[in-house]
């Protein structure tokens, strides 16, 4: 395991409850780049499937968390856009 690569993806982890967070109260896509969560979402699930293939570890594991809350902030980006319709 990289101890590295954890806490790379543990900085990155405290970034996106912000995001949803944000999401959540404005109720808007003000700021956000769908595009921008679907190249991030990409980059985790190779990093997964790296893991998956050639070294799987714990580090797996911060690989789902981070991918399932930029899921949840890409959902709460479509929801937006459909309230601000």
């Amino acid at each position: 395991m990289s101890i590295f690569e954890a806490f790379m993806l543990i900085c990155f982890g405290f970034a996106w409850p912000t995001s949803i967070w944000k999401s959540i109260r404005s109720k808007s896509i003000e700021g956000k780049s769908v595009t921008f969560l679907y190249i991030i979402m990409t980059g985790y699930l190779f990093g997964m499937l790296h893991k998956i293939f050639y070294n799987m570890d714990l580090v797996f594991t911060l690989y789902a968390i981070n991918f399932t809350m930029v899921f949840i902030d890409l959902m709460l980006y479509y929801r937006n856009k459909r309230l601000a319709a």
